[in-house]
Order: C-alpha cells, then structure tokens, then sequence
C-alpha cells in the first residue's frame, strides 16, 4: 500500500513543499525510502538527488525572482558546492556504505538538534 502511486505523490506534494520552504525535503525523502519503503541506500540516493535537482531549481527561480537570492554574493559558494559535491561522490562510491550511514545519520542527527536549540541572533 505505501509503494502505491497515490501514497508516492501525496509524499512527492508534501516533501516538495518543505524543500520549496527551505526545510530539507530530500532529508525527509531519504528516511521515507530508508525506513519506511526499505530502499536499498544506494538506491534511495539516486532518486533523492532526482528529486532534489528540479525542486531545486524551481525554488532557487522563485526566490532569486523575489530578490532574495543574491547570486553575486553566493557565487562562491554555489562554485564550490558543486565540486565537493563532484569529489565526494566520486569518494562515496569508494567508501564503505556503512560508514557513509553513520556519516548521514550523525549529519541529521546534528542538525535536528541545533534547530531545536537555534535562536536568531539580534541585529545590531
């Protein structure tokens, strides 16, 4: 019943929602396949960063249209996400898939923690 197609696009609404947002859907969409559907990781991976990349783009377009996205000053950053992205999976395919397990659920562990204790700091 949950690889059912109605079940599939209901989690494909709600997670594209919360990267729309900002809030990490392709987190979500790896514990969803992982855990709840038993995607082998190598697997879920794939079809994470499928789902990630138009999602992605589409909210980037967004928010660059509203002024929020200021690109001169993310260059950097967007330049050197790409290559560690291009590195790492190139490592990724080397390492032990345990060890990467670990990796990504220390990741999500960390993060979920320091939102929960996250206050914005006050302008000046």
């Amino acid at each position: 019943m949950l690889n059912s197609f109605p079940i599939a696009a209901l989690v494909g609404i709600l997670l594209g929602f919360l990267s729309g947002l900002g809030i990490g859907g392709g987190s979500l969409l790896m514990l969803w396949l992982t855990i709840v559907l038993d995607t082998p990781q190598e697997i879920a991976r794939t079809i994470n960063l499928l789902f990630f990349l138009p999602s992605a783009i589409i909210a980037s377009i967004f928010r660059w249209q509203q002024g929020s996205l200021p690109l001169k000053k993310i260059w950097p950053s967007i330049l050197v996400g790409c290559l560690s992205a291009g590195v790492f999976s190139y490592l990724g395919n080397l390492w032990d898939i345990n060890i990467l397990k670990r990796i990504f659920g220390g990741l999500l562990l960390f993060t979920g923690i320091r939102e929960l204790f996250y206050r914005p700091r006050k302008a000046r």
